[in-house]
């Protein structure tokens, strides 16, 4: 049942309000009271022209918000050094604190909750990307092999990484911790910080990476021991009720897998609660695709009743998933990312069990300000 655009008023008037749905009972995630489970998930669109956020943001974003619900903000680079595609924001400069403001703003005044995720990419990058030229940094020197684009039409190429020297570490968890200073200064709620997927986190918690021979490589104490330090600081820096941590323990995106994940998502999960942080936001140990469903070999309920914090799920789900994994009590919110790209009144679709938008994987990274961005269709408005 696809029509017409809502208008600002019956978007603003929307609201979920059906308890006998898991997914749609309130939550209080620390300090916020949401009034539902679904979550966005941070999602690159690669519409922030020279890495600062445009005001075609506000309406993306605004056009998500329901009162009471979680969003999470698209990667948003840490430093100068953090970047490896094209046209994704940042948060170390002014103009780009500036420019978040009016996006904050937007999502607060429809009573959202709005947290921005933190990232460096580490060595899925390239010199092309990098100040004057330089090499990427990583945990190692070891380069990836070159990788089709997400369109599946483009070559990525990626310049061989420099080997972050022991001194310098303390300087990048400097760029995280002043970027969720930043992000807070933007209004934002608090931060997520990307542990996931491959990037900079990830080269060092992973050992099919990590190669290092100093206090930030060999056991699983030392791989994880760089994570750890930036969610130190961040927590420090804003408080560890505003601070979540993303992690893919499972998965092996741009060459990054580890020989024992099981122990690994155990022992960050273990270690996090030290730091009370708010939040552990875990990818599924398989991503499920429509095409393709099927039941996880591998669970993250282990890591889920390690953790204290709130524990939040992501990889492929959909309302019935969700539905269950809330009620199984194998989650407290779940994330969604395509279909919450394609389908602006998620909630209130998976409250009325109304059919979904389709999602064009060929649209997620366009430059376009409206197309594929903020022109999926609402639900008629209820009458």
């Amino acid at each position: 049942m696809e029509g017409r655009l809502q208008t600002q008023q019956e978007q603003d008037d929307t609201t979920v309000e059906t308890p006998s749905l898991p997914l749609l009972t309130p939550y209080k995630l620390g300090n916020f009271n949401l009034s539902h489970r679904v979550v966005l998930a941070p999602l690159t669109r690669q519409r922030s022209y020279n890495n600062v956020p445009q005001p075609h943001a506000i309406l993306y974003y605004s056009q998500r918000t329901s009162k009471g619900g979680l969003l999470i903000a698209e990667a948003t680079g840490v430093s100068d050094t953090a970047q490896g595609y094209l046209d994704t924001p940042g948060i170390w400069t002014k103009e780009q604190v500036e420019a978040w403001k009016p996006i904050v703003d937007a999502v607060h005044a429809k009573g959202g909750i709005f947290f921005c995720q933190i990232w460096h990419v580490g060595r899925v990058s390239n010199s092309g990307f990098q100040p004057n030229g330089q090499a990427p940094i990583s945990s190692t020197d070891k380069p990836l092999k070159p990788q089709l684009r997400a369109n599946g039409i483009d070559i990525a190429q990626f310049t061989p990484p420099r080997r972050l020297r022991t001194d310098e570490i303390s300087l990048v968890v400097n760029d995280f911790r002043l970027a969720a200073r930043n992000a807070m200064e933007a209004g934002f709620d608090g931060v997520e910080i990307h542990g996931a997927h491959g990037y900079l986190i990830d080269q060092f918690m992973k050992d099919q990476v990590n190669d290092r021979t100093d206090q930030y490589g060999g056991s699983l104490e030392n791989r994880c021991r760089f994570a750890l330090e930036v969610v130190e600081a961040i927590a420090n820096e804003i408080g560890a009720d505003k601070v979540g941590i993303r992690l893919s323990p499972f998965a092996n995106y741009m060459e990054s897998g580890d020989s024992n994940p099981k122990e690994l998502g155990l022992y960050m999960a273990e270690s996090l609660n030290k730091y009370g942080i708010l939040y552990c936001h875990m990818v599924e140990p398989r991503m499920k695709t429509v095409a393709e469903k099927h039941e996880c070999p591998d669970s993250l309920v282990p890591m889920r009743k390690a953790f204290n914090g709130s524990f939040i799920v992501a990889g492929g789900y959909d309302r019935e998933d969700g539905n269950k994994a809330v009620a199984e009590n194998r989650a407290d919110l779940v994330v969604y990312g395509r279909w919450f790209l394609s389908n602006p009144d998620l909630p209130r679709r998976f409250e009325l069990d109304a059919p979904l938008n389709k999602y064009n994987r060929d649209t997620f990274y366009l430059s376009d300000p409206v197309v594929g961005y903020t022109d999926y269709p609402f639900l008629e408005a209820s009458t």
